[in-house]
């Protein structure tokens, strides 16, 4: 089983520095590193943020966004041309784009998309233009071509190949005018999960991702995922969610499987969390759910 190594990627130019730049140094120091085997692969830092919405796109900090997807792309295919297992550490959900840029230079990779949101506004429909509200419709080729056409690779993913999975901003997001999930794309929201149980829904997800012309999946994991009265530590609030067990069970079933190409975390704010214990607790989870790639049941 490949080893470990941690990137932090503290980009916000997809969001604002209100804060959720500062989440690579909150888990580390609460631990997510400690463990035998792990090394720090080194760290991307962003270009100078913009607070100017661009004229031509309508997306804040573009051009910006492009140049960082392509470094992070280079940081993280050094991970995976060393045998290793990169976790990469935000920074808001644009880092997404540089973790895919890695695997498409590779082929044909698909997604597990851990998000209480979609994620697939188009720029008309976004109010300030923050691209981490736009970041999954861009990965699949929506949008200004400056972001969904990185190194004319473009699209970065098919829809077939992604799973959304315990979303729950349908209401808010067709109120907002969003663009619609295609119908190729999979949805699994968290009334599914729910109903279906998260380790059950979570197999479905990986078997929807793992078809004989894909090489592997990414795994994409905004915070906000989990339920508000136990991760408050966010920019963008919504009530419900996952509960710190039922996002473990989703991680280490994803994670176990030896297709599993990478995680990201994104979104926690530590500076909404004074105290450190929901960095703590997240890091908890995080390192069990790592432990299912060793075969472990114990944290590592």
């Amino acid at each position: 089983m490949r080893a470990t190594a941690i990137i932090e990627a503290p980009s916000v130019l997809g969001l604002r520095p209100s804060g959720v730049q500062d989440l690579p140094a909150a888990l580390l120091s609460a631990g997510l590193a400690d463990h035998p085997g792990t090394v720090h692969a080194g760290r991307v830092e962003p270009p100078a943020y913009d607070p100017r919405r661009d004229p031509d796109t309508q997306v804040l900090n573009p051009a910006g966004i492009a140049r960082y997807s392509v470094r992070l792309a280079d940081a993280v295919g050094a991970v995976l041309d060393d045998g290793r297992f990169p976790v990469v550490l935000g920074g808001d959900c644009t880092i997404l784009l540089g973790n895919l840029l890695a695997l498409r230079r590779r082929g044909r990779h698909g997604l597990l998309f851990l998000d209480g949101h979609t994620d697939f506004y188009q720029p008309s429909a976004e109010p300030t233009g923050e691209a981490a509200s736009m970041e999954l419709a861009l990965a699949t080729g929506r949008g200004p071509r400056l972001l969904t056409d990185l190194e004319g690779r473009g699209p970065l993913l098919r829809d077939e190949d992604v799973v959304a999975f315990g979303f729950r901003d349908s209401a808010e997001s067709r109120e907002a005018g969003m663009q619609p999930l295609p119908p190729r794309l999979h949805e699994i929201d968290l009334d599914a999960v729910r109903a279906a149980g998260a380790a059950t829904a979570a197999r479905t997800a990986i078997s929807r991702l793992t078809h004989d012309e894909s090489a592997g999946y990414w795994v994409h994991l905004d915070v906000d995922v989990l339920d508000d009265a136990v991760m408050p530590a966010v920019d963008y609030r919504l009530p419900g969610g996952l509960t710190w067990s039922e996002l473990e069970s989703v991680l280490r079933t994803a994670l176990a499987d030896e297709r599993a190409a990478g995680l990201d975390v994104t979104i926690f704010n530590p500076r909404l969390d004074p105290d450190g214990t929901i960095a703590a607790r997240l890091t908890a989870c995080l390192r069990r759910g790592l432990a299912a790639r060793t075969g472990s049941g114990h944290t590592p």
